[in-house]
């Protein structure tokens, strides 16, 4: 009952007239933003970070702005994903594998709905366990050590493979590949330079956006020029909203990758890309043979878009108690509430109730400006997939370039993602998946740094890997993964490629 009379209280300051606008201008923005290729939630919120400070607004509603932003980008992703096979950040890398099928097929529509509708339930159920479970399950992925945040990267990479189809050994390898383009820039440890050949720009490593649009935007533009007439016509739109039969068909998926979502959104470090993968990894083996996840199905695109918002909700846990960030945008957040004098932690429940609890109160009225706001724009949305496909596929090249170059106003990522899109376009005519490279990439710094840790605190000895019921547990699963999609990929005659 205090948690309730609390909540009252957050609901007094979310609706303030300022902190509505708040609420509304930074879903509107957020998801905008999230539309646009190469632009994610850290993107979003890094770049209107100075306006909070402009605008000397006071915790609350600066906090409430940020996470409006946060969690309109993460639905936003999916909407370049779904109609034009470009993932604007490895969040929504999964997303494109079932959802640019649909779109093909010519259920654009029903995929952006789906999306639209699994973004909101998943919100709002994490918003409800970050109320009333967020203290306990915080303590609970506190006790995640090095050890054990190792065996997860391994599980997650190791589910990899479950994107490769019937081809294990290719989704094996592009995942060796991620890793390898993780490790090149500074030694997060030593600060020495390994595999820069020598370049200054690569100092600080390959950035995400670049590998991500050359791999997908440049390859898919290449191929274009290899056949464009096979391209010449778009798949008819089919209808622009979800009937219930495909809502109640895409439930148990919503509900499911809700759960793993704020599960992986609780461990600091794992983020939303992790999240919507092992979500579509849990799906596609919960379905069996029942499921057709890689060939164009809704459950494909509702269950990774409900992981993805979910860990967005998931992610606040640890922030707001124990002032540690779970992924990089909240980082960006942790960092703008101790500028404007709020330090997360245990007592921040005591000390800042107004905080809290009028971000909690925002999240739920966000929610439900998210979807009265992107359920109508679906309809603008797919009107992209009228557009030729000789007008739009080298304006999807011109947006690249643009896009990539705004990340960092570097010349030398231009060369690179280009370098890069004729990467993709060679492994595309070899049939090895791409997303693997992708998620390897962005695992590869958090495999390497928790396994330097976990080596330090267990002497040298390898052992300390397993020394705990949780690590093996995650290398019993990963074990598991590997063989079941041996098996998987053995029994069946074909799969998706991942692309």
């Amino acid at each position: 009952m205090d948690a309730l009379g609390l909540l009252f209280q957050g609901f007094a300051v979310a609706l303030q007239p300022l902190n509505l606008a708040l609420v509304f201008l930074g879903c509107l923005v957020g998801t905008l933003i999230g539309v646009l290729p190469g632009l994610g939630p850290i993107s979003a919120v890094a770049l209107l970070l100075p306006m909070v400070f402009a605008l000397k607004l006071p915790p609350e509603s600066a906090l409430i702005l940020l996470a409006g932003i946060y969690y309109g980008a993460m639905y936003g992703g999916s909407t370049t994903s779904i109609l034009l096979n470009v993932p604007g950040e490895a969040a929504s890398v999964v997303t494109a594998l079932d959802g640019y099928k649909l779109a093909q097929r010519g259920q654009a529509g029903p995929a952006l709905a789906v999306a639209a509708w699994g973004s909101f339930i998943a919100g709002t159920l994490a918003v409800l366990a970050l109320m009333v479970l967020g203290p306990l399950v915080a303590k609970a992925a506190l006790r995640f050590g090095p050890a054990e945040y190792f065996a997860l990267t391994v599980f997650a990479l190791s589910s990899l493979s479950a994107l490769g189809g019937r081809n294990l050994a290719k989704a094996l390898l592009a995942t060796a590949l991620g890793l390898l383009l993780a490790t090149v820039g500074q030694d997060p440890q030593a600060g020495i330079s390994r595999f820069t050949l020598g370049l200054m720009p690569l100092e600080d490593g390959v950035d995400f956006v670049v590998v991500a649009i050359g791999l997908f935007a440049v390859s898919e533009v290449l191929l274009f020029l290899e056949a464009p007439q096979a391209r010449s016509t778009l798949a008819p739109l089919g209808r622009v909203y979800l009937s219930l039969r495909d809502f109640l068909f895409s439930l148990g998926s919503i509900l499911r990758g809700t759960g793993v979502g704020f599960f992986v959104g609780l461990l600091p470090g794992a983020g939303a890309s992790v999240a919507s993968f092992l979500a579509y990894m849990v799906e596609k083996r919960w379905l069996g043979p029942r499921g057709r996840l890689g060939e164009g199905d809704l459950r494909g695109v509702a269950s990774p878009e409900s992981a993805n918002n979910a860990a967005a909700g998931g992610a606040l846990v640890p922030l707001l108690t124990l002032g540690l960030p779970g992924s990089g945008t909240t980082a960006v957040m942790l960092a703008a509430l101790m500028s404007l004098g709020v330090t997360p932690g245990p007592q921040m429940f005591e000390k800042h109730p107004q905080v809290v609890w009028g971000l909690i109160a925002s999240m739920y009225v966000g929610n439900l400006i998210l979807l009265v706001l992107n359920l109508p724009l679906v309809v603008l949305f797919v009107q992209v997939l009228r557009v030729p496909a000789y007008y739009l596929l080298p304006s999807i090249l011109a947006i690249s370039f643009v896009g990539v170059y705004a990340v960092n106003h570097n010349p030398f990522d231009l060369l690179l993602m280009t370098a890069f899109g004729f990467l993709g376009y060679l492994l595309r005519k070899l049939e090895v998946p791409l997303p693997p490279i992708l998620l390897g990439l962005v695992l590869g710094y958090l495999m390497e740094i928790n396994l330097r840790r976990a080596l330090i605190l267990g002497a040298g000895d390898p052992g300390y890997l397993f020394g705990s019921p949780t690590a093996l547990a995650f290398w019993g699963l990963s074990a598991l993964v590997l063989l079941l999609s041996l098996v998987w990929a053995k029994g069946r005659p074909g799969g998706g490629e991942g692309q």
